[in-house]
């Protein structure tokens, strides 16, 4: 199981901010090249955002929906890449200080994804979770404090 945690120098509630926005997907999740809300109210369970996943000239539609939310600590998603299969993505939020540790554990479920998951594939999903915890701190710390509207 792939697991990696981050401290953000902002407050939860200036994470969950972000993380409570579909449309700002698209500037932290690695691969996802835009988002846009597409059922229900995000992060509300049951909601759902549709992303683009682009490599070169090579793009997917994707989805992900929302399986468990409570705001402002835990937002659980089922992301769906189609033929690539789907993954849990969880992500806890908890005070560190006057800081926010995120900790986010993602692992496949279905398709080929979930049938080839193994070391490597923990491996891999490691170094896409360090960027992405690098990107979500610096989505989060380079709006000006104060700024950020808890959904």
């Amino acid at each position: 199981m792939a697991v990696r945690h981050r401290l953000i120098e902002r407050s939860v509630d200036e994470v969950w901010a972000v993380l409570a926005d579909g449309t700002r997907y698209a500037d932290w999740v690695v691969g996802t090249s835009e988002s846009r809300p597409a059922e229900g109210v995000w992060p509300q369970v049951g909601s759902s955002i549709r992303y683009t996943i682009r490599l070169g000239r090579w793009s997917v539609a994707g989805s992900t929906i929302v399986r468990r939310c409570e705001a402002p600590a835990v937002l659980e998603l089922e992301a769906d890449s189609g033929r690539l299969g789907t993954a849990r993505i969880a992500l806890e939020v908890r005070p560190w200080g006057e800081n926010a540790l995120v900790t986010i554990d993602e692992h496949p479920l279905r398709g080929p994804a979930g049938k080839l998951h193994n070391t490597v594939v923990d491996a891999l999903i490691q170094l896409r979770h360090r960027n992405m915890l690098a990107r979500l701190a610096d989505t989060v710390e380079e709006t000006p404090k104060g700024a950020h509207q808890a959904v």
